[in-house]
């Protein structure tokens, strides 16, 4: 049992969650259906494929090994004896707005007491696509370990096959003498970096000017909505002005909301909210082992400045400090702490910690990977992607960016009482976008 213990973080993600702010990841792929029968169809591939994945059929259970002072309280995957691959994927009625049903079944917690994941089928009103919601929870999968389980229920990728890496050996129970002086090298080294941690998120929480559009009262309520970007535009402002995609993308959101604050009134001036950019520790080819390996960047989103390319180039500074200093240290790498905090504590903590977030942070701004190649299910192609984060307590807003097939998508989630004029951030998204090609011009 121990074995597959959760690691910390996946632990806290799992205390952290509530009926009102459910800890799972989303994403919505649309496909062009080739048969107006093509989502009832793929409705029952996921189900059949379902059943043949091992990381599909883990639930997580409560662990109480009184052996084990480190892991009593905590949590463990294992396999759930009576899985049903159909009690995870639903069919639904036909829908004339993708993102309309996406909103309202993202803001629906999974069921906890089964393998935390669901596949929601929606068919199109045209006859001509439909739709797939997948939800995992946060402490099943990060980003790129969902992208694995995702991938594996949908149709086989034609790619080039990796050796295999090889096992490492078991290790001991306890120590090798001789690895004893870098042991306590290493345990200083990670109190220091602790102790670094915690007073750069004390720092983080003084001086803050955001917006209360971002940081309202939370009511449980979900609205989702999507925007696609040409790569290739993106492109052309990063070959003008420099940085990275990265930079670029970012930056526009900086923009986007200025322009809607702007718009609904509320002002974007002296507004500087401070956004996290999640950082992965995995390696792009490995989703193993299982478990969240994240840090971050913590930076202030320059919302306030009127000049198009100096909010981009005060993004791209911020993501250079943010580089140089490394994933390890500063405010935005908080998550780090979880590795050292017992089970028990991410047990009774958990409630005090999703309260905490919304000093910590204002809004969330993350990259999920995606495959270069195209994505099918039943042969019908996905011709766009919308990756959805979570929302923390006292948050309005969170952002999500994947780049598929030389276009970049944008997943906006939000509460949908506090923002019910999502759809016009989305099209904010697109005119950031033009704006910075009209100003990189000559």
């Amino acid at each position: 049992m121990t074995s597959d213990l959760l690691a910390p973080l996946d632990l806290a993600f799992w205390n952290m969650e509530s009926a009102e702010h459910p800890m799972h990841l989303g994403a919505l792929g649309v496909f062009t259906a080739h048969s107006p029968t093509a989502g009832a169809h793929a409705a029952d591939l996921l189900a059949a494929r379902a059943a043949a994945v091992p990381g599909l059929r883990m639930r997580i259970v409560d662990v109480w090994p009184l052996g084990f002072p480190g892991a009593f309280g905590g949590a463990a995957r294992e396999p759930a004896p009576d899985f049903d691959p159909l009690a995870h994927v639903t069919l639904h009625a036909p829908a004339a707005d993708f993102q309309a049903e996406a909103g309202r079944l993202m803001q629906r917690p999974l069921e906890r007491e089964r393998p935390p994941w669901e596949a929601h089928v929606l068919p199109g009103e045209d006859g001509v696509s439909f739709a797939v919601l997948f939800k995992f929870h946060h402490a099943l999968a990060d980003g790129l370990r969902a992208l694995t389980l995702a991938a594996a229920i949908l149709d086989p990728m034609d790619v080039p096959a990796r050796r295999p890496r090889p096992l490492e050996p078991p290790r001991g129970l306890l120590p090798d003498v001789r690895r004893l002086p870098g042991l306590v090298r290493g345990a200083l080294s990670d109190v220091g970096r602790a102790l670094d941690i915690g007073a750069s998120v004390a720092r983080s929480t003084l001086d803050v000017r955001t917006s209360a559009a971002l940081t309202a009262r939370s009511t449980g309520t979900r609205r989702t909505a999507g925007v696609v970007v040409d790569i290739d535009d993106v492109h052309r402002v990063r070959k003008a002005v420099g940085g990275t995609v990265n930079d670029v993308v970012i930056a526009v959101v900086a923009g986007a909301l200025r322009r809607w604050l702007d718009e609904r009134g509320d002002g974007s001036e002296g507004v500087a909210p401070r956004a996290l950019i999640p950082v992965s520790r995995r390696r792009p080819r490995t989703a193993h082992p299982q478990g969240n390996r994240l840090s971050g960047y913590l930076m202030r989103l320059p919302v306030a400045d009127p000049d198009p390319l100096g909010r981009l180039a005060t993004v791209r500074t911020a993501m250079d400090r943010n580089k140089d200093a490394g994933p390890n240290r500063g405010a935005g790498a908080v998550a780090l702490l979880a590795d050292h905090v017992p089970a028990l504590g991410h047990r009774l903590g958990g409630p005090f910690v999703s309260q905490a977030a919304r000093l910590w942070f204002d809004i969330l701004v993350t990259s999920v990977p995606l495959p270069g190649i195209g994505l099918k299910l039943g042969g019908n192609p996905v011709t766009e992607v919308f990756p959805f984060a979570p929302l923390a307590r006292g948050q309005s807003l969170a952002v999500a960016i994947s780049t598929y097939r030389g276009r970049v998508h944008y997943g906006l989630v939000a509460d949908a009482e506090a923002v019910p004029d999502l759809d016009r951030l989305a099209l904010a998204v697109t005119e950031e976008v033009q704006t910075l090609i009209t100003a990189c011009d000559p």
